[in-house]
């Protein structure tokens, strides 16, 4: 089992503050405005030699105009059923508020721990303004300020012995990390929650409505993986907020942090100059990449209309061409997981070790008959070839007056590279060395 904590409470008492104050990194995105976060976010925190998952969560309201309210509780919710721990997030500032009464009473209803924090108690003084919230009928009363860490030790010290073990250090390392990335409104969390087979992720007809990059497990065709939604990325013109900033910048980190990239674009659209941006990106970075076409259903089709897309696409890509595409419909449940199987074997074509043997009789015989063109009487003879030990396909080939290997060449012997060895989706890198 598990150690897991859960941060709750109503909006804009200091969460996600407090949340990245345990994980110890600007984790979740923190502003003013109240409802910043709504999905379940995870990070891993230790303390006293035990190590535990932290979940942030959005505010618990009722009855406000906030179209995101029950969608939110039911995140709420389901962060209360997964803890081992609740940790209840008050404001000393702003004293007992009537959503606090609320929110005891739902509190009140599970037989775990729950212990409440009175947050932004910075000085003594303020500390002494959490006797009111005992008045919620909770024993644990704690204050802490968020923002400096004062008391956040000795509730720790409480909270650890409810675990039942040790814990993970890190659970999710050296899992391999596929990301979901696109424009607004493409369908990325309709996508990964089907996935899921839970609404992990808040879905509206509402551009925007993720805010921060959300990790999953998942596992699918005996492999475990961990699956990030991430936040539509727009061109930096458009982004006005702070809080789409941050949003942006999350999912930029998610994008370098994955082994793959799953690209969703929306047929209606095609693909856009911002999606050549972010495939530009992940291409930059080395990244697996594949291609998703959603809203395949809105098309009216022939029996050609999938292959003059994917011509249209390929022009589009120029020399990028190297990426799958794959046509799906998220309404319709159409070819979801034939996306996901595309994706894992785009990972297994990144971590491909090809036998240097094997390069060697493949590629030799078809340097021999198409040769490097001559240079200034100078002739290039590559005699060797072998994979170095990169995080990506990167192949060396050993030759005479490397430095007269031109650009079109090389591009010749990545397609061989990839026509007798399967590298679709993954960026290969090529480098001329002398023997």
């Amino acid at each position: 089992m598990s150690n897991i904590v859960a941060v709750v409470g109503r909006p804009n008492v200091g969460k996600s503050t407090f949340f990245n104050r345990l994980v110890g990194k600007k984790s979740a995105i923190m502003d003013d405005e109240s409802g910043v976060t709504r999905d379940r976010h995870y990070g891993y925190s230790d303390w006293g030699g035990k190590y535990f998952t932290v979940i942030d969560t959005g505010g618990y309201v009722t009855g406000s105009d906030d179209i995101f309210e029950e969608a939110i509780r039911d995140q709420v919710n389901l962060a209360i059923e997964e803890a081992n721990v609740i940790l209840f997030i008050v404001d000393v500032d702003s004293g007992l508020h009537p959503l606090d009464i609320d929110f005891a009473n739902v509190l009140r209803r599970t037989s775990k721990p729950v212990y409440v924090i009175a947050n932004k108690a910075d000085t003594s003084q303020r500390a002494h303004l959490a006797g009111e919230f005992y008045s919620l009928g909770f024993e644990h009363i704690f204050a802490v300020s968020a923002q400096n860490g004062a008391g956040t030790g000795d509730l720790l010290d409480e909270v650890i012995k409810h675990f039942p073990n040790e814990g993970i250090e890190n659970p999710d390392e050296g899992i391999p990390r596929i990301s979901i990335l696109g424009r607004p409104n493409v369908g990325k969390s309709s996508f990964t929650n089907i996935l899921l087979g839970v609404d992990r992720s808040i879905v509206t007809d509402l551009a925007g409505t993720t805010r921060d990059a959300i990790n999953s497990r998942y596992n699918a065709f005996g492999k475990e993986f961990i699956i990030t939604d991430t936040a539509g990325l727009r061109r930096k013109s458009r982004v006005h907020e702070n809080i789409e900033f941050y949003s942006v910048m999350r999912s930029i980190r998610a994008l370098e942090d994955s082994d793959v990239c799953i690209v969703m674009i929306d047929a209606q659209n095609g693909l856009e100059s911002q999606d050549m941006n972010i495939i530009g990106l992940a291409n930059k970075n080395n990244k697996g990449i594949v291609i998703l076409v959603n809203k395949w259903d809105l098309i009216e089709k022939d029996s050609n209309t999938a292959k003059k897309f994917e011509d249209n696409l390929k022009e589009t890509l120029r020399d990028l061409t190297f990426i799958p595409i794959v046509f799906i419909s998220v309404l319709n449940k159409q070819r979801i997981f034939k996306a996901i199987e595309v994706a894992i074997e785009v990972y297994e074509n990144r971590n491909k070790k090809i036998p240097t043997s094997k390069l060697n009789e493949a590629m030799l015989p078809i340097i021999e008959r198409n040769p490097p063109p001559a240079i200034k009487g100078k002739y290039i003879k590559i005699k060797y070839i072998t994979q170095l030990p990169t995080h990506t396909p990167t192949f060396a080939f050993f030759c005479s007056h490397s430095q007269y290997v031109k650009d079109p060449y090389t591009k010749f012997l990545e397609n061989r590279l990839r026509e007798n060895f399967k590298l679709d989706g993954v960026p290969v890198n090529i480098v001329f060395r002398e023997k």
